[in-house]
């Protein structure tokens, strides 16, 4: 038995010794700029599938000269891929690029085939702000195995590369000549399809963001130029003079709470007279619903300092609204208490020098895990909170809300109404029913927290109390093949822009504004609203006079018998 075993012991060794000989062996010698190419055309073949399908879908392949046009295309992405490869190679550095360059490129890859992400400045900016929570509920077997397959493992092949050695002189000849030639041949490539090319850029020019590695990469260049700028640019002041208007006689404390949604659509909003209900609680209260709301943008990183800022969506830019108070540095000017309570990666300057409290961590074992709370953590925040309350005062609650993909998350385990709902952050695993369903049980948990803080609210006996929720943006939920949310506002989908809005007040706010609230429920009815109202309708709740308001477009305004300005 002894010599069996041994004899199997050595057959088994033998087996594996001929693999680890072979791959130990393998040394091959090659110059930096055949690397470089074979870099490249790894990197066109692997890591823009997402681009070329798009290409296609556009058309601009098709027709007379569509065949040339496509493998131009295709010439035209290896000559640059090869071109950024040969920049970033030189005999210390082209082991420790191929280590980053490809995994990130499959990662980034993943994403774009199976979320319909593009990467442009918005969604790296985002991606660089998301935090550990947020990034490892977008990890996925089909992730790690793209990694695995299409990243690390080349890029240990990398590593067992034996580089050609050249003098200086050479070395500096051989790659000039490949880069003019890399040049060369991506001009020419334009060229011979300059018809199609043209026409597709200037038709779909975000397209572009498809392009890996360049996407992020020139896209994260972008961003730290511009976070580089913006940290000695001096921040503009706003609401000089800011004061709360005269009170009537006998008016008690206001408090007004914000509810920031996160990722809501109004597509799904049980209000807006989706099919299914998902707005049960919030239906039987009187409450003011907006089925008709466009946010900013279609990202938090843009949208949330977008709807407290001044600016709207067409004077937004990232550099004006990011060094320039709030909304909520008017309030304070105004001596209203602010406080933001916090469960989904800050408030994006928004807050800066404010109370700030966030919950994402809490110690609560009815609410949170160890990957983060659920939303209910915000409702005690805020019941602690008012017991403080001095004077009138806003209250902001940032939502985690319907942030996906891991929407299954989002309200407590087993409390699902909408069944079966798809329980994996690889949306593409699930059935669109199942995705459907998991997004539609987070919205009841908002349901749930809306309802909830609304009747906390009308128990304050000793103030008058409103709500205003919006959400930042909306989602994909597979329609057309995308997911998620974040794509360029030129060519988002409604799906990514349309945002469910309400209000709602006590009778002492109510009568305080002196509001006509069937004017109200008309108006909100009939008309459209935006971002753009968001800032201007908060400080008409708090009836704060300011240099910045505006009142057409307070919301409330046209229904309020007596304006109080």
């Amino acid at each position: 038995m002894n010599a069996i075993s041994r004899n199997a012991r050595r057959r088994t060794a033998e087996a594996w010794r001929l693999p680890w000989q072979v791959w130990k062996g393998f040394r091959p010698v090659l110059s930096q700029e055949v690397l470089a190419l074979l870099t490249g055309l790894f990197l066109t073949l692997t890591a823009n599938l997402a681009f070329l399908t798009e290409v296609r879908a556009t058309g601009a392949l098709h027709g007379a000269g569509g065949a040339l046009a496509g493998i131009c295309l295709f010439v035209l992405v290896l000559a640059l891929n090869t071109l950024l490869a040969l920049l970033l190679f030189n005999r210390w550095s082209v082991r420790p690029v191929l280590a980053v360059l490809l995994p990130v490129s499959a990662a980034a890859a993943y994403c774009m085939d199976h979320y319909g992400v593009y990467l442009d400045t918005g969604m790296v900016r985002n991606v660089l702000q998301t935090d550990l929570r947020e990034s490892s509920e977008l990890v996925s077997p089909g992730l790690v195995l793209r990694v695995l397959v299409a990243g690390l493992l080349p890029a240990i092949l990398g590593w067992k590369v034996v580089l050609v050695r050249r003098s200086v002189g050479r070395a500096i000849l051989v790659r000039a000549g490949a880069i003019v030639l890399s040049v060369a041949v991506a001009a020419a490539a334009a060229l011979l399809s300059f018809q199609s090319m043209s026409a597709l850029m200037r038709n779909h020019h975000e397209i572009r963001h498809l392009i890996t590695p360049g996407n992020y990469l020139v896209s994260l260049g972008r961003v730290l130029a511009d976070d580089g700028a913006a940290r000695n640019a001096p921040r503009k002041e706003l609401g000089a003079g800011a004061h709360v208007a005269a009170a009537r006689a006998g008016q008690r404390p206001r408090l007004l709470v914000l509810v920031v949604g996160e990722t809501a659509r109004a597509q799904n909003w049980g209000l807006n007279g989706y099919p299914r209900q998902t707005t049960p609680q919030l239906s039987r209260l009187d409450v003011v619903n907006f089925p008709d709301v466009t946010s900013c943008g279609t990202s938090t990183e843009v949208s949330l300092p977008c709807m407290f800022s001044v600016y709207g969506r067409e004077d937004y830019t990232k550099d004006k609204v990011r060094n320039s108070e709030s909304l909520l540095h008017v309030l304070d000017h105004a001596s209203i208490s602010v406080t933001w309570l916090d469960n989904q990666g800050g408030c994006k300057g928004v807050c800066k020098d404010l109370p700030f409290q966030s919950y994402e961590h809490a110690d609560d074992p009815d609410l949170c895990t160890a990957e983060g709370c659920l939303d209910g953590i915000l409702f005690k925040g805020l019941s602690r909170r008012i017991a403080s309350l001095q004077g009138d005062a806003v209250i902001v609650l940032h939502q985690l809300g319907n942030h996906g993909p891991a929407y299954y998350k989002r309200y407590p385990a087993g409390s699902g109404k909408f069944l079966p709902a798809c329980e994996s952050s690889a949306l593409s695993d699930c059935s669109r029913e199942q995705v459907v369903n998991a997004y539609d049980n987070a919205l009841l948990y908002t349901d749930d927290l809306l309802a909830r803080t609304i009747r906390l609210l009308g128990e304050q006996a000793g103030r008058d109390t409103a709500l205003l929720y919006l959400s930042d943006h909306g989602e994909s939920l597979g329609e057309g093949g995308l997911y998620l949310h974040g794509m360029p506002y030129a060519i988002a989908p409604g799906e990514q822009k349309k945002v469910p809005m309400l209000m709602w007040f006590s009778s002492g706010y109510a009568g305080s504004l002196a509001l006509d609230l069937s004017c109200m429920k008309s108006k909100a009815a009939a008309g459209e609203a935006s971002h753009d109202n968001y800032f201007h309708t908060v400080l008409g709740l708090m009836q704060v006079a300011a240099p910045e308001y505006d009142p057409g477009l307070d919301l409330l305004d046209g229904c309020r018998a007596d304006r109080g300005r």
